[in-house]
């Protein structure tokens, strides 16, 4: 198999989605898209030419991002994936993660995207990750496997521990994609 050219990375907040993409695009020399730093503009305020970046992007031939913001950009990023590294982790990694890095970003106030920082008062929102995680891993996790059967010529690679997520990007992921 051909190394992977457009490449998604799907789970839910939390999973390891921007460290596994980063890892990924060093490895396979992918340009690197962030989606967050890409749709949050300061104040937490969505930027308006979002998705006309991520359309750009998507057309290219070689790109690594996360597979995130469907409300708004639908299955757009499926239709231009080759490869989808899908992050279906048990909740309780999910939540240990998710928690732990929103203590450290409310901790030190280190800016995300924009000038943005979370903050304590963040948890308190229907949309804070801690909360996001919680109550939509099930459901992503359902959407992502339905988008799979969707999009029969992705290659999905569903890693569905820590474990078993180090040991594939610790392998060769090209000899691990064409077993």
């Amino acid at each position: 198999m051909t190394r992977p050219r457009r490449v998604l990375v799907a789970g839910i907040s939390g999973a390891g989605k921007t460290t596994l993409a980063r890892k990924l695009s060093a490895r396979w020399e992918l340009p690197r898209h962030e989606l967050d730093a890409l749709n949050h503009g300061p104040g937490w305020v969505p930027r308006p030419e979002f998705e006309s970046d991520v359309r750009r992007f998507a057309a290219q031939d070689r790109w690594v991002t996360e597979d995130q913001y469907h409300g708004v950009l639908g299955d757009l990023l499926w239709e231009h994936a080759d490869t989808v590294i899908w992050l279906d982790l048990p909740l309780r990694t999910i939540m240990w993660r998710v928690v732990r890095r929103s203590v450290s970003r409310a901790v030190t106030r280190r800016e995300l995207w924009n000038g943005n920082r979370e903050n304590w008062r963040d948890w308190l929102r229907a949309d804070h990750p801690i909360r996001w995680a919680w109550s939509q891993a099930g459901p992503r996790s359902r959407v992502t496997a339905e988008r799979a059967e969707r999009f029969p010529a992705v290659t999905v690679v569903r890693l569905r521990t820590a474990r078993e997520a180090r040991r594939w990007c610790a392998a060769s992921a090209g000899d691990y994609l064409s077993r």
